[in-house]
């Protein structure tokens, strides 16, 4: 065989890439198996069994409720809070801009009409003009039926604050805490203290059950209701009797024992979120042009994603530049959520605020932050990073 004949084998070999780093990958803690199997062995299959009211209780715990149904979802939880907040075709139901969609699509589910607000400087609603078009909306006889806050990327929001602006005017509080389970603030729980409080166990939260989530109230009759209307609303009867239309959301045995293996170590995973998110600033804090999205005062946030923002006065195209250099290095990245009210499926919707949600989406990329990252993952985006904006 020639050398040019072995020159070309060689140039047809494929090239090795890095193992991906995820943007926020499942991470176990080696005792999700054990509970699995445990639960396979009690043949507790269905959406019905100990390790799912073993999840419920732990977790109300940890989050400050007397009560938590475990369901398939985030998403299923705020409609299950939409339909207890006894919302109808054509009541209005406000929320903040930024958000993921699955947080606001069960407003649409209800045939009600959602209104968009803009944020404060930590991406949180801004409570203040929340506050301002409740009084006019008072005035008008134009309240919402319900108010959902978003504790975004693990912030999270003032609901003590907005619990009593929601008591003047007798509006149902839900607060969207599916990215902040293991934060507080003032002490507390995210969530608590909220109306109703929503939770997502999604694939890439800070923990999962492979896909689930959870509602929960400090009212337990709220509570049972849900529950009935997570498995199809059927009546105590012998045969299936139904009075209402119900849903198929509740999360089964099997993946409540995941939850249960997860919550053993919430702790550790919001340390080492934490953890990345101080390395990530450390290592970039002098870039210009660079800044972070900072905890809101009296927070302790969980830091589901480290997140960055580039001036476009420094960094034209930053964000677009930014991801595409770390995909380029088999390194997912993203923009910030799209806010709500510039979504073409909500074109027309309501919306009071200024620029400040699209300015952060225009100019935010989450970063990966994965709890299973090593040193090495971690120093090799803040190198695509300084390498993309020097």
């Amino acid at each position: 065989m020639s050398n040019k004949d072995s020159n070309n084998r060689e140039s047809e070999k494929p090239i090795k890439k890095r193992p991906r780093i995820f943007l926020s990958a499942p991470h176990m803690s080696g005792r999700e198996q054990e509970l699995v199997n445990e639960a396979f062995a009690s043949n507790y299959i269905a959406p019905v069994g100990p390790m799912l009211s073993r999840f419920e209780s732990e977790l109300a715990n940890i989050i400050g409720f007397s009560n938590v149904a475990a369901l398939a979802s985030g998403t299923a939880a705020i409609h299950l809070a939409l339909r207890l907040a006894y919302v109808q075709a054509g009541d209005r139901v406000w929320s903040s801009t930024l958000t993921f969609i699955g947080g606001v699509s069960p407003i649409i589910y209800q045939s009600a009409t959602p209104v968009f607000f803009d944020v404060d400087p930590f991406s949180l609603i801004d409570l203040d003009l929340v506050e301002q078009e409740l009084e006019r909306a008072n005035a008008n006889n134009t309240l919402p039926k319900a108010l959902i806050l978003t504790d975004l990327y693990g912030h999270p929001c003032d609901v003590t604050r907005a619990r009593k602006i929601c008591e003047r005017f007798d509006v149902t509080l839900i607060c969207d805490s599916a990215e902040s389970l293991g934060s507080s603030i003032a002490g507390q729980p995210a969530g608590a203290g909220a109306d109703f409080a929503t939770y997502s166990f999604n694939g890439n939260k800070i923990i999962t059950t492979s896909g689930g989530g959870a509602l929960a109230s400090n009212n337990g009759q709220a509570i049972q209701n849900a529950v009935k209307l997570a498995t199809q609303a059927k009546e105590p009867a012998l045969h299936y009797e139904h009075e209402m239309i119900g849903y198929n959301y509740r999360l089964s045995n099997i993946c409540a024992a995941i939850g249960v293996g997860q919550l053993e170590v919430l702790e550790k995973r919001v340390a080492r979120k934490r953890e990345i998110f101080n390395t990530y600033r450390s290592a970039l804090k002098d870039l210009p042009g660079i800044s972070f999205l900072e905890e809101p005062p009296g927070t302790k946030s969980n830091r589901w994603l480290s997140v960055i923002f580039l001036d476009p006065d420094k960094h034209e195209n930053g964000p677009s530049r930014t991801i595409a250099a770390l995909e380029a290095q088999n390194i997912e990245a993203r923009p910030i959520w799209k806010p709500m009210h510039l979504q073409p499926v909500f074109k027309g919707a309501q919306y009071f605020g200024g620029e400040r949600a699209n300015t952060m989406f225009e100019t935010g990329v989450c970063l990966p932050s994965g709890t299973a990252m090593t040193k090495e993952n971690i120093n090799s985006v803040i190198a695509v990073i300084q390498d993309a904006l020097t």
